[in-house]
């Protein structure tokens, strides 16, 4: 039997590896026409690609415990930790990360939706489903489906900025630019 929020959650896990894919397939166009993929890039698509494939293990985890026979108030709980602290980690060490990558700091914009917006998000999850109040899954889903929000509007801020960049076109072989 299925719990509340199965078909949102595939939903959910289905869009975001749409959305991994097409910011991928960005990136590839845009070093296909032949310019050089910069350190902002490059930190773009692996920041955008790897949030989003522990977005879509969040999302499909509650399934995947529910095949063990697991009770359902224990699905959340479990899937709210494994889920929820990992991903906080990511947000939370995204600023240091992407200076570390780029030599800049994330726009403010993107510091309040996609790193502040989002943690707020995970840590009332963390806390309401550990807690344990009512509607765990209401609590999980909304967390999840806020961090995948907040992803995407912070990658077409980033996306923005990649485009602005001037572009640094490779040497074709033969010497042709």
């Amino acid at each position: 039997m299925e719990f509340k929020g199965t078909s949102f959650l595939y939903t959910l896990a289905t869009l975001m590896v749409t959305f991994a894919g097409f910011s991928a397939l960005l990136l590839i166009i845009r070093q296909a026409a032949g310019a050089q993929l910069s350190a902002l890039d490059r930190f773009l698509a692996r920041t955008t690609i790897g949030h989003l494939m522990a977005l879509t293990a969040g999302a499909l985890l509650p399934s995947l415990l529910q095949l063990y026979d697991i009770p359902e108030s224990s699905i959340w709980m479990i899937s709210a930790a494994a889920f929820g602290l990992p991903v906080l980690a990511l947000l939370l060490t995204f600023p240091h990360r992407r200076v570390t990558a780029t030599g800049a700091s994330p726009p403010p914009i993107v510091m309040i939706t996609f790193v502040g917006l989002s943690s707020i998000s995970i840590i009332a999850m963390l806390a309401y489903v550990e807690g344990n109040f009512a509607h765990k899954a209401a609590a999980y889903i909304t967390a999840l489906t806020i961090n995948f929000f907040s992803l995407a509007l912070a990658f077409i801020i980033a996306l923005e900025v990649v485009l602005h960049q001037p572009i640094s076109f490779s040497q074709k072989p033969g010497g042709e630019t």
